[in-house]
């Protein structure tokens, strides 16, 4: 089936970041859409705000009546759903054209001038990073990100038909593998989704075989550690605050801002600013630039571009400052993310005490890194651990919560389930408060921030009245 030969699109897991891309992305090209999700959430209202139809019961009687003609209905799928899942099953057993999500995000994209960004960690930003300079370049980009823009509410950009697509790459089930790139970047290459690739090795041979899909025309960029772990085959171009190809001179931080020169050969941009905290965002920045660069942007026009650049929704995002309290919210699954977010944030608090709540994502990610995350999560003064999200998972013998808080070291520390999570926070001495995790802890943070709202900010007496 192509593209042009669709009429209506059905997404089972429409509620998904990458998902609700793709569905947007239809429903701007005037395509009939409509889907299920398990929950409800702030994003799945958003599409049916945008006009799209979403049910919450896997029932086949909710599927709208369109989208059971078979003739020009593509169904859409993440591998997050599962194998018993009936309406899945339906559309399957009787011959419509389904797919996975990664298969139309190739579909769409292999007409285009691809640039994807891939990697265990940073890539969500770095994604964000390249849309948010070349949206305003000559040639525009369209640009489907796995989270969502600050500066524009939304995880798609859609430009014109000629412009290049940005696309965020993810190894997950080797999803990826189903692009064709012109530009590939490599932002990290630690060990994850084990559950998937076996082992560390398997891994790292599955993103040497897709940096390898890059054609000789085309161009890779690594972050200079990355580079060390796989063969690209081609020549490729390093990026790292220091050693590398691409680097940042001069790095020091002015109001709250890294600032900095980029430098690449004989190519120079004085005083870029990247309005983020933590070191690993500079690096993301140098990685951003090197394209708009090679894509023809000028470097004044880089630099003026980099100053607006707002972050990701959930990468290190301030929820909730006052001068008594601040809760802060990040996306980080991974001991690696939650050393450099708390590394980030210890930078800023200095002697504050900080207090973390930590949801662990998986049950196969928790056996395989239970002590690299105690080990990550005894950088804060006292931790909270919630219970896992089990994500497409079942059980593990042996495998919850506890793993990971039997290897701590640090003794301020508690379990305790989403429900009974306000109570305990009643408990403590709160300053600097953290929500860490990629499952359904992004559901409590507003409660969180209202919680500490109540508590630290005095009301006034019209409000008492």
């Amino acid at each position: 089936m192509e593209l042009k030969e669709v009429n209506s699109v059905y997404f089972i897991g429409i509620g998904g970041i990458g998902m609700s891309a793709l569905a947007r992305w239809f429903h701007a090209k005037k395509t009939l859409v409509a889907g299920y999700d398990k929950t409800e959430s702030d994003l799945t209202k958003q599409l049916v705000e945008e006009g799209m139809d979403v049910h919450y019961e896997d029932q086949l009687d909710l599927i709208p009546e369109a989208f059971l003609e078979k003739e020009g209905t593509l169904v859409v799928y993440t591998p997050a759903v599962p194998a018993d899942h009936m309406e899945l099953n339906y559309f399957q057993d009787n011959g419509f054209h389904v797919k996975k999500r990664s298969e139309v995000l190739g579909m769409i994209t292999d007409n285009h001038f691809t640039i994807a960004v891939a990697g265990t960690h940073g890539k969500t930003t770095t994604t964000s990073m390249i849309a948010h300079l070349l949206s305003v370049s000559r040639k525009g980009c369209s640009a489907f990100v796995g989270g969502i823009m600050t500066n524009t509410g939304t995880n798609l950009m859609i430009g014109d038909s000629n412009a290049p697509v940005v696309v965020e790459a993810d190894e997950y089930d080797r999803s990826f593998m189903q692009l064709n790139p012109n530009y590939t970047i490599i932002t990290s290459l630690d060990p994850d989704h084990l559950d998937i690739y076996g082992d560390e090795t398997a891994m790292l041979d599955t993103y040497e075989e897709f940096v390898k899909k890059t054609p000789k025309d085309g161009k890779v960029l690594m972050y200079s550690e990355a580079g060390f772990k796989i063969n690209p085959g081609n020549k490729y171009t390093s990026y790292a605050i220091r050693n590398g190809d691409a680097v940042a001179d001069a790095l020091r931080i002015v109001n709250g801002a890294f600032v900095f020169t980029y430098r690449y050969g004989m190519e120079k941009i004085s005083d870029v600013y990247v309005e983020l905290p933590g070191y690993h965002n500079v690096e993301n920045a140098l990685a951003a630039i090197t394209v708009a660069l090679d894509l023809g942007m000028d470097g004044k026009e880089i630099r003026k571009r980099m100053k607006t650049y707002a972050g990701v929704k959930r990468r290190f995002e301030y929820v909730y400052r006052s001068p008594h309290i601040t809760l802060i919210d990040d996306y980080a699954h991974h001991p690696e993310e939650i050393n450099a977010f708390l590394k980030s944030v210890r930078s800023l608090a200095g002697k504050r005490k900080i207090t973390a709540i930590f949801q662990p994502h998986l049950y196969s990610r928790t056996r395989d890194f239970k002590a690299a995350f105690a080990e990550a999560l005894d950088k804060s003064d006292e931790v909270i651990l919630l219970d896992i999200y089990p994500a497409r998972e079942e059980p593990i013998d042996g495998i919850s919560s506890k793993t990971i808080f039997e290897l701590m070291d640090n003794e301020k520390k508690v379990m305790v389930s989403k429900e009974n999570l306000l109570d305990e926070l009643d408990k403590h001495n709160l300053d600097i408060v953290l929500t860490i995790g990629a499952g359904d802890i992004d559901r409590e943070v507003p409660k969180v921030a209202q919680y500490l709202k109540n508590k630290f900010e005095p009301k006034t007496e019209e409000e008492d009245e």
